[in-house]
């Protein structure tokens, strides 16, 4: 084979290869620090993201619910929440950005159950954001969820949410997930007055299927879903929308 024949072989390869891409859509946080870490520039559209509170219980827990909850704050269309408690606090919903009016609750009696309407939920379409929150994640049952949310394109966030915590032992258990996050509770910034300031979250991005591993130090999200950086860091939170594309194999 000559040196031609082996340039025109690879210039072949490389139209195939080309053409197997898909331009995919991203969600950007809208702050440089984090979506600099993330493939195209912030979440995939079309994918599944993991998303778990550290290690203080309940009150992390809830960090991390608010957190998906600005998340799908920031997508368009309805959002379907699937869950086995009916314990989310709608006011604090409402205060990360997510107005109720726009979210379909849905209680099922387990785990099991949940993943179903949650894949059912992607691969209806439609949708701006699925949400199920699972103790318990298996490679196949996100595995499922992920091809659902490739499939529809819709934006699909599970969150970790342990009774025990004994039931967080298998976190550290790879699944299909593009991105993988744990947010903890911060001491908010002292007000020059009486009150309470700004919470702050300190916000792990513990995998990013080809991106980079990184933490950061955020204020929690405001009312329209936006992540903020502390005054001392930063000049506070800049958003944009849906639209920015990436290409991937």
């Amino acid at each position: 084979m000559s040196r031609l024949d082996v340039i025109a072989l690879r210039a072949r390869i490389e139209a195939i290869e080309t053409g197997r891409r898909q331009v995919r859509e991203v969600l950007p946080f809208g702050l440089e620090s984090v979506d600099s870490r993330l493939p195209g520039g912030g979440l995939t559209i079309g994918a599944l993201h993991e998303v778990a509170g550290g290690g203080n219980g309940a009150v992390d827990g809830a960090a991390a619910a608010l957190f998906a909850a600005g998340i799908a704050a920031r997508t368009n269309g309805r959002i379907l929440w699937c869950l086995t408690r009916p314990d989310l606090f709608a006011p604090a919903i409402a205060q990360a950005g997510l107005s109720p009016d726009r979210v379909i609750f849905v209680e099922a009696g387990d785990e099991k159950s949940v993943l179903a309407c949650t894949e059912e939920g992607l691969r209806h379409g439609g949708l701006g954001c699925v949400i199920s929150e699972v103790a318990h994640l298996s490679m196949t049952a996100s595995r499922r969820l992920q091809l659902a949310a490739e499939g529809s394109n819709s934006l699909a966030v599970a969150i970790r949410r342990w009774r025990r915590q004994t039931e967080a032992s298998d976190f550290g258990q790879p699944t299909a997930a593009s991105t993988r996050w744990r947010v903890s509770v911060l001491p908010s910034r002292p007000l020059p007055v009486p009150g309470v300031g700004r919470h702050r979250w300190l916000v792990e991005l513990i995998r990013a299927r080809a991106g980079e591993s990184a933490d950061f130090e955020l204020e929690a999200c405001d009312d329209q879903g936006r992540l903020g950086l502390p005054a001392e860091m930063g000049h506070g939170s800049a958003q944009t929308g849906l639209g920015r594309r990436y290409a991937s194999g």
